[in-house]
């Protein structure tokens, strides 16, 4: 998923696309460890759109609630 499709989308969204996007990869570890996992590149990918997503929600947070020590 592109980063700029996610930056259209709200905080809500994001957070909802965030929780499919992490049983999604529970599923496809799932498929691996029974041998049933067809494109292993898919956790991967999976992986690298749930960091997106966490991108996108601390930009959208703002400075001020990025954490303390940032």
């Amino acid at each position: 998923m592109k980063a700029d499709k996610l930056r259209e989308m709200s905080a809500e969204e994001l957070q909802g696309k965030g929780r499919e996007l992490r049983e999604q990869l529970f599923r496809l570890r799932f498929q691996k460890s029974l041998g049933q996992l067809e494109n292993a590149l898919k956790i991967r990918e999976t992986r690298r759109d749930i960091a997106r997503v966490k991108t996108v929600l601390r930009q959208k947070q703002g400075p001020a609630q990025a954490g303390p020590g940032r």
